[in-house]
């Protein structure tokens, strides 16, 4: 592995198998309140952004693994078959034929 991927200013590439997303997550995070600091510049709405980025993804394959349907997938992902459509229409999700 390339040395320089080992500092804290970068996410480093890993196995997936070995590495957990919360700790991939938090390396990320780490990375943008570090740079957040020596920039001086104040985040606002973090959450939101946050959970839009992990979420719409989520429900994007989640929706692929299901071959589009809503019904397997919110139950796959333990919500309402309500909310999932909700959210497919907030994060303008395109359904595939």
């Amino acid at each position: 592995m390339n040395p320089s991927l080992n500092n804290s200013s970068h996410l480093f590439v890993a196995n997936l198998h070995s590495v957990s997303l919360e700790k991939l997550v938090k390396s990320k995070l780490e990375v943008l309140f570090e740079q957040q600091t020596e920039a001086q510049v104040e985040l606002n709405g973090l959450y939101k952004v946050f959970m839009e980025q992990v979420e719409k993804p989520l429900i994007e394959l989640s929706l692929q693994a299901n071959k589009g349907n809503q019904v397997k997938t919110a139950q796959m992902l333990g919500i309402n078959r309500n909310t999932l459509k909700k959210k497919i229409d907030t994060y303008k999700i395109r359904k595939k034929a």
